[in-house]
């Protein structure tokens, strides 16, 4: 299970969605839905227990299994964090292992996005998300860019305004100008507790759903991805996220490239490498001197770690054969909503959210 939409499944070659089905994995992604002023009120926790919970319920409803492996990737990986220690305080153990690429719950170095993270400037956005409900997903595209104007800006702007040519087809800079909107509870919650005062790693530092948040309680395995040039989660924070979870099974796993590419990196391309350690030491440094290269993708690496905490084959599954009947084809009609239009009312025919800040799962056959 993973909550990051379809970056996962961009075409079929580079699809981690479609590779881990042909490993035998049974699939489930959360969709969510991109919100519009109806959704100001909707917050962090919100997105916890109408989110990945009722996802996880979902999916046991669905296959008849009480135990699944859930992945997260970049603030869905943050959120699962929170999610996981909220689980572990209530004693739920239906997650068997965790899976994070590119996130962060360690928020002391965020690189070059902290200059757009201070307290006049979340002041500011507040005000602006007061008037609209939610903060726009161009916004946040653009601050993103910013950070890589060479590439994501100037590049394209020489090609085809200098050079006159037709920018070439490529599916992730298509991925990353389809902006997403963020609920304006929900992106206060987040820019204060973990970019400006950094309290998730303070145990108990926030409460979500009644639950004191403590990542320490995080005591199963976990496989940790970050990237060496990754501009959105600096892999030295990541690796020091992965220190505050409180189990000694955590896999750490640095791979070359940034956010989206050293994530989506298909096995069999040769294009990236990646580096392991068997040991996790106290400083990120450390862990590169000491780590071993390893030439092609990440997912095979996973793949061999995940095997040890999964139940087997099982026969091919697919939509309908549970006892969750399909509401329609994935990945679900909001999901093609533009942005100028609203989002689909919860509840109102062809939408699945049962409220505001709720998902749909689509899911993958295996065997």
């Amino acid at each position: 299970m993973t909550d990051d939409n379809y970056v996962l499944d961009l075409v079929p070659k580079r699809s981690f969605v479609r590779w881990a089905v042909a490993q035998g994995q049974t699939v489930f992604v959360i969709s969510w839905v991109n919100p519009d002023e109806r959704y100001a009120d909707v917050g962090f926790e919100d997105y916890l227990t109408d989110g990945v919970v009722a996802a996880m319920d979902a999916v046991g409803e669905a296959t008849g299994e009480r135990e699944m492996n859930a992945m997260g990737y970049c603030i869905g990986g943050t959120l699962l964090a929170c999610t996981l220690a909220w689980l572990a305080a209530r004693g739920d153990d239906r997650i068997a292992s965790a899976t994070f690429l590119t996130s962060l719950m360690e928020f002391s170095d965020v690189g070059e996005l902290s200059v757009f993270i201070d307290e006049p400037q979340i002041r500011a956005m507040e005000r602006h998300m007061a008037a609209l409900g939610y903060f726009e997903g161009t916004h946040l595209a653009t601050a993103f860019n910013l950070l890589q104007a060479r590439e994501l800006i100037w590049g394209a702007s020489v090609h085809s305004y200098l050079l006159g040519r037709e920018p070439p087809a490529f599916d992730l800079l298509y991925w990353n100008s389809d902006s997403t909107r963020m609920p304006a509870r929900m992106h206060s919650f987040y820019l204060r507790n973990m970019y400006l005062e950094n309290r998730l790693r303070e145990p108990g530092a926030i409460t979500l759903a009644g639950v004191p948040i403590d990542l320490g309680r995080v005591r199963l395995p976990a496989f940790v991805l970050a990237t060496e040039r990754d501009h959105i989660a600096p892999w030295r924070s990541c690796y020091r996220s992965a220190k505050l979870l409180g189990g000694r099974r955590v896999r750490f796993v640095l791979g070359e490239s940034g956010h989206i590419a050293g994530a989506m990196n298909p096995a069999g391309s040769g294009k990236y490498g990646y580096r392991t350690s068997r040991r996790l030491p106290a400083r990120p440094d450390e862990f590169l001197a000491a780590a071993e290269h390893h030439p092609g993708s990440w997912w095979p690496e996973w793949r061999a770690w995940l095997e040890r905490f999964s139940g087997g084959s099982v026969p091919a599954r697919a939509p309908g054969d549970g006892g969750l009947a399909p509401i329609e084809p994935a990945p679900g009609c909001y999901v093609r909503v533009q942005a100028h239009e609203p989002a689909p009312v919860a509840g109102a025919p062809g939408s699945p959210a049962r409220r505001p800040g709720a998902v749909t799962v689509r899911g993958s056959g295996s065997n």
